[in-house]
């Protein structure tokens, strides 16, 4: 068992019942002229957390937690995009319109692939969900079953919408959750900040939050403990 000095108490975890989701880690939302942008947001908060999320990445696939990364995204006539979500935002581009990258968070199209640096390895589960939340009209749960998975650990965006939502889901359904704290990030800092105060009070009611640096310092040390 590794053990994480987190937030609101100790995490603890088995790295082969343990998989790392990285939600929407795409173009779209973290690239200038994709949708997050054409919403009138600033992507540059998005953009710093790249780097950290991909040493998580590097993290997770040196001790054999199975990796998943989502993709918020549709199919091309949109038939699975509610009506109401279509209407959100009031932007100048929506939802399957044709952007600087493509058609707007559809499928296969420029804008909706997962940034090269982030990009999944082989055996690596690739979810595209119609909603904010990973569990959502997915066979997320169904594979993580089927592998024995009662562990997740959180990354990506936004913190307080897709991340939030997904980790909700998945406290539901019995997951014991952790927040990579410096791996997640919103356009609004703030919402940032309040979503890591939302998850992890009153004991936490939805589960734990812990930057990168004791992540990684919990692993070195259960390898340590190993060696000896």
């Amino acid at each position: 068992m590794i053990t994480v000095d987190a937030i609101p108490y100790p995490y603890q975890f088995d790295s082969r019942r343990t998989a790392l989701v990285v939600i929407d880690m795409q173009r779209d939302f973290v690239e200038e002229g994709g949708f997050g942008s054409v919403l009138g947001n600033d992507v540059r908060p998005l953009a710093t957390i790249v780097p950290t999320v991909a040493k998580l990445l590097a993290l997770a696939r040196e001790h054999g937690v199975l990796v998943v990364h989502t993709r918020e995204s549709h199919l091309p006539d949109l038939s699975d995009c509610p009506p109401a979500k279509l209407k959100r935002g009031n932007p100048t581009l929506g939802i399957g319109d044709e952007g600087p990258m493509g058609r707007i968070l559809v499928r296969g199209e420029p804008g909706n692939q997962i940034l090269p640096l982030l990009a999944p390895h082989d055996g690596e589960l690739v979810i595209d969900k119609p909603g904010k939340g990973a569990f959502y009209a997915t066979d997320l749960h169904a594979q993580l079953q089927a592998r024995g998975i009662t562990h997740l650990l959180f990354a990506g965006v936004t913190t307080e919408v897709c991340v939030q939502t997904s980790m909700r889901e998945a406290n539901d359904r019995g997951y014991e959750c952790l927040i990579v704290e410096d791996a997640c990030a919103s356009y609004f800092p703030v919402f940032h900040q309040a979503t890591l105060a939302m998850l992890t009070a009153q004991g936490g009611i939805v589960g734990w939050k812990a930057p990168l640096s004791t992540l990684q310092a919990s692993f070195k040390e259960t390898a340590g403990e190993s060696v000896s």
